[in-house]
């Protein structure tokens, strides 16, 4: 794939629109039980029905184990915000970019400031592989 190609594919076409939600005292261990179940590495965290950030899979070793903090820790304390968007009709290139500058893996992905998706380095990696 050229990087022509790279450019024209939009964050859309290859983004995940299954999102889970909860709320910013749900706690690690529901979280955790909710990503094994549902095979996913990010939940994105609510309050007052409004996004306020995000839990990754990397949160539970690098704020979670790394700190020995008890499985009741609510999202609150670890989720990482505030959410660093893309908007779905960008190119999967500046989705690259923008996660390379941020030292990010996960993009949420909004549509007239709506959370629509979410979208990962493993989705780029896999569009670079086709």
């Amino acid at each position: 794939m050229s990087r022509d190609d790279f450019s024209s594919i939009r964050v859309q076409d290859i983004m995940t629109r299954t999102l889970i939600t909860v709320n910013t005292s749900t706690t690690v261990l529901q979280i955790a039980k909710m990503m094994e179940q549902g095979g996913i590495g990010a939940i994105i965290v609510k309050e007052n029905d409004n996004p306020v950030g995000i839990v990754t899979d990397r949160d539970f070793a690098t704020k979670i184990a790394a700190n020995n903090l008890p499985f009741d820790t609510p999202a609150k304390k670890i989720m990482s915000s505030p959410l660093i968007t893309i908007n779905h009709n960008e190119s999967i290139s500046a989705a690259a970019e923008r996660m390379t500058s941020k030292k990010i893996r996960k993009l949420t992905v909004t549509e007239n400031g709506n959370i629509v998706g979410i979208i990962t380095s493993t989705d780029l990696v896999t569009q670079l592989v086709k």
